[in-house]
Parts: structure tokens; sequence; C-alpha cells
């Protein structure tokens, strides 16, 4: 039987210089007979290779795909062992998306359990300026992430200390985005296909944790703007200088942000090309105006095109926080995600719920918030999104294990609606 969604190609255009699945003319024939299942993406040149990607009945003539999402955990520095990874496969995950900042090494507010959250003095110190993620780390993190029947999908963020002053237009600017550029081609060299990014001077900040979700479970929120100057050796929501001088960072102009993007853009896109790396922004979290006296890049769903528009790539994608476009005080998030994932610009997906919008807003769990999730499913099924879906947030339940149970709860959510889709 012919699946409910598929896309069919002669089978020859596919294995020999098909570019893009998608881009290719969509038809349908009458005689095909499914004979196996096999899969095919994009291996290098214009050839494919085997992956769990698309799903492929091969006839004589044509292969007939069915798109598929797949799921995935987030997982922060502490977490990267045997036994998470163990539990993401235990929840139906095939796909990780792993953070190598380590953000919760020093502050006093910010302990680890839970998504980083802190007060005004954020989330600690930033790592070494001078250690750079090498080849050797990330393939042997990829190679024990295999190992467990998982694949690699991202890296989320770079760690502040390697690229403060391209996010500040300071002194240390071009030797820092060299820095960026090796760490770019240690990640494609690995085999990584995503690095996912937020380019933001406070970065995630005046977020509380309370009572918030269903049963008094704890979950974030926002209980009214952050004003407060961000202070000299602060960037990205970190400490970068602990000895810097008293004072406030210089306040940013909307103007500059985008200038300093436009940079980072112009000397990263190239090379991502070369090392076949998607970097993927993510939205502002939380998505005002102005935090901490600071400019926010994005923090309407329409400036997303604007990041597009300025540097025309197929490496230039996003990172897509549908949480973070629903806290969003203007737009409507079903148009976002029509319209983002009708340009194939999703690199990968975060998936979670919230209730009311910025400045006051509270993340929910899965099924009890604003957002009609399986709606949001239906929109990037319909536009042929095939990459992975992360549930980025969960709400903490009353365990012994509150992180593992909530993170549970989303996955087998996510994973029955991905299910009603195929």
């Amino acid at each position: 039987m012919m699946p409910a969604r598929v896309i069919c190609r002669p089978v020859e255009n596919i294995l020999n210089g098909c570019a893009n699945i998608r881009d290719s003319e969509n038809y349908l024939s009458g005689d095909v007979a499914a004979i196996r299942h096999t899969s095919y993406v994009k291996a290098g040149g214009n050839h494919y290779a085997p992956t769990d990607k698309i799903s492929v009945q091969r006839t004589k003539h044509f292969a007939v795909f069915s798109i598929r999402m797949k799921l995935g955990l987030g997982l922060y520095r502490h977490q990267l062992n045997a036994d998470h990874y163990r539990f993401a496969r235990q929840c139906g995950c095939t796909h990780l998306v792993i953070h190598l900042v380590d953000y919760f090494r020093s502050s006093r507010s910010n302990q680890p359990g839970d998504q980083p959250c802190g007060d005004d003095s954020g989330w600690g110190l930033a790592g070494d300026p001078d250690k750079l993620w090498t080849f050797e780390e990330l393939a042997a993190i990829k190679q024990e992430i295999n190992a467990h029947g998982l694949e690699l999908e991202a890296i989320e963020n770079f760690d502040p200390a390697h690229w403060h002053d391209v996010l500040l237009d300071g002194p240390k600017k071009l030797q820092q985005v060299e820095n960026l550029k090796s760490i770019i081609r240690n990640v494609g060299r690995s085999g990584i296909p995503v690095f996912g990014y937020n380019f933001s001077i406070a970065g995630v900040a005046g977020r509380v944790k309370g009572k918030f979700a269903r049963g008094d479970a704890e979950a974030v929120g926002m209980d009214g703007p952050l004003d407060k100057p961000l202070p000299n050796g602060m960037v990205w929501n970190m400490v970068y200088d602990k000895n810097a001088a008293p004072g406030n960072a210089p306040a940013a102009t909307h103007e500059e942000l985008w200038s300093r993007l436009k940079f980072f853009l112009d000397e990263l896109i190239p090379v991502a090309e070369e090392a076949g790396v998607t970097l993927a922004a993510h939205p502002d979290d939380p998505p005002l105006p102005f935090v901490r006296s600071q400019p926010r890049l994005v923090w309407q769903p329409q400036l997303y095109q604007k990041l597009i528009d300025l540097k025309p790539s197929p490496r230039n994608a996003l990172e897509f926080c549908v949480g973070t476009l629903a806290e969003m005080k203007d737009g409507d998030v079903y148009d976002a995600v029509e319209t983002y994932s009708r340009q194939n610009k999703l690199a990968y997906v975060h998936l979670r719920n919230v209730r009311d919008k910025v400045p006051y807003y509270r993340e929910t769990f899965i099924d009890d918030g604003e957002v009609d999730v399986l709606r949001v499913l239906r929109i990037l099924k319909k536009n042929n999104f095939s990459g992975v879906i992360i549930p980025d947030h969960a709400p903490q339940m009353s365990c012994a294990a509150p992180w593992h149970a909530g993170m549970a709860y989303a996955l087998g959510f996510l994973q029955a609606g991905l299910k009603m889709l195929e």
C-alpha cells in the first residue's frame, strides 16, 4: 500500500545526482509495487547513502519516500554518560543534541538537575578561552554515543569564553572568529551535521523557577522584565572575565547587533559550507526587545526571515524553538512553523509547551499549554520536515528522578504524536 505522504522519484535520479529530494518534482506512480525498504540521504557530492532519515520503497523504476521525523533528547555536559544514553534509547530516541558548555560549574544560584536558570549573577564562569573543542574530543564523544545506538545530531552553543568579543565587538573579535572557524571545522570532520547557536549579548536571563506546572510540578517561567544592566565581564549570561573593572557593559543598539551578526555569518557560513555543517540560530529566550539593557536579535517571528536573508545559504538555518516563538507577544506560532518549515530552513526543532506571553509566562507539561503540539507536528509533516525534534525543557515531576520523569513524559507524548502521523 502506498504511504499516506510520499515523494516519488526515479531511482536513478536519487542515486546519481539528485541534489535535494525535496527540490525535485513530486509525482505518484500508478504501478508502484514495493519490493523492500531502505533509506537514502546525501552522503557527499551528489550521492546518497543508507540512513534512517527517510523510509524508501524501491521498485524497478521508482523509489517512494515516506518522510519521517526523528525523536531526540538534549543532554547537558554533565549528562554525557552511559546512563543518560541508555535512558534516551529506552524512551525511544534515535538522536541526541548535546551541550559542551558547562552551565553549572560555579554559579551561586544555578545548580544541575534541570535546565540552567539562576539569578542576576548569571550561570557562573565561562570555560577556558584557550581550550577549543578538538577533533579528538568530538570524535570520542560521537563514537561513545554511536556505540549506544544513537546518532549525534547537533552540538548546541558556543562557550562564551570562545566568542565574547564577537558578540560585544571587542578587541579580540578577529582572533575569536578564527577560533570559531576551527571549532566548526572540527565538528564537520567529526561527522556532526549541525551546530546550534544563540547570537545574544545578555543570553537566557530573567527566568525564574516555581511550582508553575500541573500538580505543582516545578517549571520555569518569567515574572517580569529583567532591566538590571549587564555588568562588565559578563556576556551570554555567563562570566568570561571575573576580574573585569566595576561598572556595566556598554549598551548596544539593534542595528549594531545585526551588524555583528552579519560579520559572524559572513565569516562562518563559508567555513560551514566547506565543512558540511549547518549553523542553526536559536531565537532570543526570553523574546523581549531588550534584556539587561541589551538589544535582542530574534524576538519576533519575522526576524528569523531577516536572519535567513542576511546570508542566503543552505548552511544558514534555524534551531527552531516552538516554545520561545509561542512566548512572543507578536505573530502566530503556527504561521511561523508553516513559513520556515516550508522554506526547508529548520535544522532541528525544540518542542515544548507554554502558557501566556513575555514578560509573564509559564512553561507547562507538553500536553497542557497553549500550543497545540499535534498541530505543529502536522504542519512539519505536511512540509516534509525529516529532522530531529527534542523536548528542550520539561517540568520536574515529584519522584526520585524529577528530570528523567519529566523528560520521559514529554518524549512519550511526542513519540505517540509521531506514530499517529505515520
